[in-house]
């Protein structure tokens, strides 16, 4: 399973790029926002931390301008991905933007109706938000999971990156369903790190050690 970090924070991407965690980036209006920089500087910052795809969202609603908007962003990186919301004229975007051989990555998916209309579409990447899911009541992990069935059922090309992720057990289960990407903020993929028995074992071996060198 492919790693995207969620975040627009480079610093934040360039230390989970240290440690192997980053096999792309996913980035949002939102966070952009937060890093109080421009739109276009930010993305092609990160473009050049990473050769993985790098989600850049169009602001746009009406089809057209979504075309219009993708293509433009498209061209401020080759790894750039078009990220585009699920809705009808989002759909017309998705398809022409594919016959334009520019990559996208559907956004805001709650069904699994939705994802297969995206991939339908010719979505290179579809992303079901889990946390939301659960937020409401609902399984978010259970969506994803009938989202990959029907898309082994059609050999779609289009790959299931696992979104609004909160927990490593999101993540555990989306590796288990075979999701191909997850898309984690740092402080999740941090985290994922630990356990107790590990923390017990290195205690153990340096209390040992100093022992050992006192004699």
């Amino acid at each position: 399973m492919k790693f995207f970090i969620d975040s627009a924070d480079v610093n934040e991407i360039k230390q989970a790029n240290e440690r192997g965690w980053v096999d792309g980036v996913t980035t949002n209006p939102t966070l952009i926002a937060k890093s109080g920089r421009s739109f276009e500087e930010v993305i092609k910052e990160i473009c050049k931390l990473t050769t993985g795809p790098v989600s850049a969202e169009v602001i746009s609603l009406k089809a057209d301008e979504m075309v219009k908007e993708g293509k433009a962003l498209a061209k401020w990186a080759s790894n750039v991905v078009v990220k585009i919301p699920m809705c009808e004229d989002g759909m017309i975007a998705v398809k022409k933007l594919t016959a334009e051989g520019i990559k996208t990555n559907v956004t805001l998916v709650f069904s699994v109706m939705q994802a297969l209309l995206a991939a339908k579409a010719g979505a290179t990447m579809v992303s079901p938000f889990v946390g939301r899911l659960d937020d409401i009541g609902t399984d978010g992990m259970m969506m994803v999971s009938e989202v990959i069935q029907v898309y082994r059922n059609y050999d779609f090309a289009t790959e299931v990156l696992v979104a609004s992720v909160r927990s490593p057990m999101h993540l555990q289960s989306a590796a288990l369903m075979g999701a191909d990407i997850a898309t984690i903020p740092f402080k999740v993929m941090q985290t994922m790190t630990g356990h107790p028995l590990t923390s017990k074992g290195i205690e153990m071996f340096l209390s040992d050690w100093n022992k050992a060198q006192s004699k």
